[in-house]
Protein backbone atom coordinates (compact mmCIF):
# COMPACT_ATOMS: atom_id res chain seq x y z
CA UNK A 1 0.00 0.00 0.00
CA UNK A 2 2.87 2.44 0.97
CA UNK A 3 3.83 2.46 -2.78
CA UNK A 4 0.36 3.47 -4.14
CA UNK A 5 0.98 6.02 -1.43
CA UNK A 6 4.62 7.26 -2.62
CA UNK A 7 2.91 7.04 -6.29
CA UNK A 8 -0.18 9.45 -5.51
CA UNK A 9 2.68 11.46 -3.84
CA UNK A 10 4.45 11.94 -6.52
CA UNK A 11 1.31 12.78 -8.49
CA UNK A 12 -0.19 15.49 -6.47
CA UNK A 13 3.54 17.25 -6.56
CA UNK A 14 3.23 16.66 -10.46
CA UNK A 15 6.45 15.12 -10.09
CA UNK A 16 7.22 12.08 -12.89
CA UNK A 17 6.60 8.83 -11.65
CA UNK A 18 9.45 7.01 -11.82
CA UNK A 19 11.22 4.06 -10.57
CA UNK A 20 13.82 6.58 -8.80
CA UNK A 21 11.33 9.09 -7.58
CA UNK A 22 8.97 6.13 -6.09
CA UNK A 23 12.39 5.03 -4.11
CA UNK A 24 13.13 8.54 -2.87
CA UNK A 25 9.83 8.67 -1.70
CA UNK A 26 9.81 5.20 0.31
CA UNK A 27 13.63 5.77 1.80
CA UNK A 28 12.60 8.99 2.87
CA UNK A 29 9.45 7.61 5.00
CA UNK A 30 12.28 4.81 6.34
CA UNK A 31 10.89 2.63 4.12
CA UNK A 32 13.48 0.06 2.04
CA UNK A 33 12.22 -0.50 -1.33
CA UNK A 34 11.45 -3.52 -2.80
CA UNK A 35 12.77 -3.00 -6.23
CA UNK A 36 10.29 -5.63 -8.04
CA UNK A 37 7.46 -4.16 -6.28
CA UNK A 38 8.28 -0.69 -7.59
CA UNK A 39 9.21 -2.22 -10.89
CA UNK A 40 5.62 -3.27 -11.31
CA UNK A 41 4.10 -0.08 -9.81
CA UNK A 42 5.83 2.08 -12.03
CA UNK A 43 4.68 -0.39 -15.18
CA UNK A 44 1.09 -0.70 -14.35
CA UNK A 45 0.41 3.13 -13.67
CA UNK A 46 1.83 3.99 -17.09
CA UNK A 47 -1.32 2.34 -18.74
CA UNK A 48 -3.63 4.90 -16.13
CA UNK A 49 -4.83 8.28 -16.11
CA UNK A 50 -4.31 8.63 -12.26
CA UNK A 51 -6.91 11.38 -12.29
CA UNK A 52 -9.37 9.52 -13.48
CA UNK A 53 -9.07 6.68 -11.46
CA UNK A 54 -9.76 9.25 -8.49
CA UNK A 55 -12.31 10.12 -10.07
CA UNK A 56 -14.06 7.31 -10.67
CA UNK A 57 -12.92 5.55 -7.52
CA UNK A 58 -15.40 8.28 -5.83
CA UNK A 59 -18.03 8.16 -8.02
CA UNK A 60 -18.47 4.42 -8.34
CA UNK A 61 -20.57 2.59 -6.04
CA UNK A 62 -19.41 -0.63 -4.48
CA UNK A 63 -19.63 -3.70 -6.48
CA UNK A 64 -20.88 -6.93 -4.65
CA UNK A 65 -18.37 -10.05 -5.08
CA UNK A 66 -19.03 -12.36 -7.81
CA UNK A 67 -19.23 -15.59 -5.85
CA UNK A 68 -22.32 -13.97 -4.15
CA UNK A 69 -23.80 -13.39 -6.60
CA UNK A 70 -23.28 -16.86 -8.68
CA UNK A 71 -25.73 -19.21 -6.70
CA UNK A 72 -28.94 -16.55 -6.72
CA UNK A 73 -28.16 -16.42 -10.57
CA UNK A 74 -28.11 -20.16 -10.98
CA UNK A 75 -32.08 -20.71 -11.02
CA UNK A 76 -32.57 -18.02 -13.04
CA UNK A 77 -30.09 -19.37 -16.15
CA UNK A 78 -31.29 -22.96 -15.76
CA UNK A 79 -35.15 -21.00 -16.77
CA UNK A 80 -33.01 -18.79 -19.18
CA UNK A 81 -30.70 -20.29 -21.90
CA UNK A 82 -30.39 -17.16 -23.65
CA UNK A 83 -29.05 -15.47 -20.32
CA UNK A 84 -26.40 -18.49 -20.30
CA UNK A 85 -24.87 -17.58 -23.64
CA UNK A 86 -24.45 -13.30 -22.68
CA UNK A 87 -22.66 -14.66 -19.81
CA UNK A 88 -20.53 -16.59 -21.76
CA UNK A 89 -19.42 -14.02 -24.44
CA UNK A 90 -19.11 -11.83 -20.80
CA UNK A 91 -16.51 -13.96 -20.02
CA UNK A 92 -14.80 -14.71 -23.46
CA UNK A 93 -14.79 -11.06 -23.49
CA UNK A 94 -12.56 -10.65 -20.20
CA UNK A 95 -10.29 -12.89 -20.63
CA UNK A 96 -8.84 -11.12 -23.53
CA UNK A 97 -7.03 -8.67 -20.53
CA UNK A 98 -8.12 -6.12 -18.34
CA UNK A 99 -9.82 -2.82 -19.46
CA UNK A 100 -9.24 0.82 -18.46
CA UNK A 101 -12.40 0.52 -16.41
CA UNK A 102 -11.26 -2.34 -14.66
CA UNK A 103 -7.59 -1.31 -14.60
CA UNK A 104 -9.31 2.19 -12.55
CA UNK A 105 -11.86 -0.30 -10.47
CA UNK A 106 -8.72 -2.43 -9.34
CA UNK A 107 -7.13 0.86 -8.16
CA UNK A 108 -10.16 2.52 -6.79
CA UNK A 109 -10.19 -0.31 -4.14
CA UNK A 110 -7.09 0.20 -3.56
CA UNK A 111 -8.08 3.91 -2.15
CA UNK A 112 -11.30 2.87 -0.82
Amino acid sequence: MEYVYAALLLHFGKQPITEENIKKVLEAAGISPDEIKVKALVAALKEVNIEEAIKTATALPVAAPVAAAAPAAAPAAEAKPAEEKKEEKKEEEKKEGPSEEEIASGLASLFG
